[in-house]
């Protein structure tokens, strides 16, 4: 009986945490969709070819360089090379890149980037060198981990109010059961110890019979 409790309190534990409503998120935080005046730089910059005043595409963008106060100043350009062969990275001023907007598609160009330039210009150097694939493996495993333990720590909270709903209406009705069999438990003790006796009685060996009086001898004859 208590395991059937017990089990139907853990379903409706589980009922109830699967319909929990989650919590409204702070206004102010979280971006809900991109506007039009706004664009995504995986989208339209990163991997964008750059063109040279000619028309010729002379680069590709392949980074962002962005100051400390998160304001983009410049872009990270591949030129040269073939597949990524020998290709030299230089760092360019995003107001020297020219944006326009070519059938819904955004088109970028160096006006400055002649052969004679792009020859010139110096390498890009890296503050820090670039993390290996190692270092990203690792970062990504933690990353997965933190994710993971906030998800199961979210769900733990909103499941303990539930959880001691059904822990405290286990225990009223386990209380309410073991009242209920109180009565029956005390008739059947009953039963049991007067059966006992009963046997016990039974068990007892019957007197012996006593013995009868003899008759009295005969008086001798003179």
């Amino acid at each position: 009986m208590q395991k059937f409790i017990l089990g139907a309190a853990a379903l409706a534990l589980f009922a109830t945490a699967a319909v929990a409503e989650p919590a409204a998120p702070a206004a102010g935080v979280f971006i809900k969709s991109q506007t039009a005046d706004e664009y995504l730089a995986k989208d339209h910059l990163i991997g964008v070819k750059v063109k040279g005043p000619d028309g010729k595409i002379v680069g590709d963008i392949e980074d962002l360089i962005v100051t400390d106060g998160n304001t983009v100043v410049g872009i990270v350009m591949g030129t040269g090379g073939f597949l990524g062969m020998a290709e030299k990275k230089i760092g360019v001023q995003l107001s020297a890149l020219k944006f326009e907007d070519a059938a819904g598609a955004l088109s970028v160009s160096l006006p400055e980037a002649t052969k004679e330039a792009l020859d010139a210009a110096p390498a890009y150097e890296r503050a820090q060198p670039k993390k290996s694939l190692w270092d990203r493996a690792k970062e990504k495993a933690i990353e997965l981990k933190d994710k993971t333990a906030a998800t199961t720590n979210n769900a733990v909270e909103k499941a303990k109010p539930a959880l001691e709903d059904a822990k405290q209406k286990a225990a009223e009705a386990y209380e309410k059961a073991k009242e209920a069999a109180t009565p029956a438990y005390e008739k059947a003790k009953e039963a049991v110890g007067g059966a006992v006796d009963a046997a016990k009685e039974a068990a007892q060996p019957a007197p012996a019979p006593e013995p009868a009086p003899s008759a009295p001898a005969a008086p001798a004859t003179p």
